[in-house]
C-alpha cells in the first residue's frame, strides 16, 4: 500500500492494517518520520511532488526491497503539502518471517525515500523560505547499500 496525501496518518491503525496482511509475520518493523524544527526558527515545511512520478519512484524502491529480502507488500505513507513542527510526515511498515528481514527493508526503504522519492522540500522560517537538498548525510546512507549489494 501507497499513498501520497496531505491528511494525517494514525500509525497504530496502520500497524494494525500491516499485522492483518501479514502472511505469516514473525516481525512488524516501522517507522514514523516527524518534521524537526532544530533552531525553533521553522514556521512550514512545504512538500511538493508530481503526482505519477513520486508514486512510481517509491514503487520502484519498494520492488527493490522485495527482491532483497522476504517481506509482505510494505505500508507507506507520504504526507504533501505544508506541515508544521512535529507533524507526521513519513510512515514505512514491514513485515515479514523474519526480524532481520523487516528491519533491513524498512530502513533501506526510508534511506532511498530520503534521496530518490521525487519529493521536493521548501523550509519557511522567520528569516525567509529556501528549498532544500538532500544532505550529504542522506546520500551517504543511501549509497551504502549499494556496497552493501554490490558485495
Amino acid at each position: 500500500m501507497l499513498a501520497i496525501q496531505t491528511e494525517d496518518f494514525d500509525a497504530s491503525k496502520e500497524y494494525e492494517a500491516l499485522r492483518k496482511d501479514a502472511n505469516n509475520a514473525g516481525a512488524i518493523v516501522s517507522f514514523v518520520g516527524l518534521v524537526r524544527d532544530t533552531e525553533q526558527k521553522l514556521k512550514a515545511m512545504v512538500l511538493e511532488h508530481y503526482p505519477g512520478m513520486t508514486e512510481s519512484a517509491i514503487e520502484e524502491i519498494v520492488d527493490s526491497a522485495k527482491q532483497s529480502w522476504q517481506i509482505d507488500e510494505p505500508r507507506i505513507i507520504h504526507r504533501v503539502g505544508e506541515l508544521k513542527a512535529g507533524d507526521q510526515i513519513v510512515f514505512v511498515g514491514v513485515s515479514s518471517t523474519h526480524r532481520g528481514d523487516a528491519y533491513q527493508a524498512c530502513e533501506y526503504i526510508m534511506d532511498q525515500l530520503k534521496t530518490r522519492a521525487t519529493l521536493w522540500k521548501k523550509e519557511v522560517t522567520e528569516d525567509g523560505e529556501k528549498w532544500l537538498d538532500s544532505k550529504s548525510s542522506d546520500i551517504e546512507r543511501a549509497q551504502r547499500w549499494n556496497k552493501i549489494f554490490n558485495n
